[in-house]
């Protein structure tokens, strides 16, 4: 059975509605043939995200995301954590000029396409990541309003 569970270290007050978001995801990975076991999504602040960048990843930087697939084949189930900071997505929906919720699924979406197999490493991944990323807003954001 899947299980997808959200911790909060870092309050997120705008979050509404969790039980819609968790199917969305779920739904998502099943259209493309994987099944998500359990995906923890935790959210923390700056500081908490760089000490784990460093001690995981040896960066020395500030990231909104941090994506760690611990499944034991590429291929079958998913089983992962997502450490997001909700320093970076307000910073970064600033500077974007996007909303806060936008960015934060926006986020959210980018950590399951990395557990979905797609990459950002080159200027061509990163273009697909972001169109990918602007559909599933684009879905995620239409059903809700309409």
């Amino acid at each position: 059975m899947a299980q997808i569970q959200l911790f909060f270290l870092q309050p997120v007050s705008s979050l509404k509605d969790r039980k819609r978001l968790k199917s969305f995801l779920l739904e998502t990975a099943a259209a493309k043939g994987r099944a998500l076991k359990s995906l923890n999504i935790i959210f923390c602040d700056d500081e908490h995200l760089l000490s784990i960048n460093r001690q995981f990843l040896q960066h020395d930087y500030y990231t909104d995301i941090i994506t760690f697939d611990l499944s034991p084949s590429k291929k079958g189930d998913i089983e992962a954590e997502l450490y997001i900071s909700i320093d970076r997505i307000r910073d970064n929906a600033s500077s974007m000029e996007v909303s806060f919720m936008a960015e934060l699924h926006r986020v959210i979406f980018h950590g399951l396409l990395h557990l979905l197999g797609h990459g950002d490493k080159t200027k061509k991944d990163k273009q697909a990541m972001r169109a990918l990323e602007d559909k599933l807003l684009a879905k995620y954001f239409s059903t809700t309003l309409g």
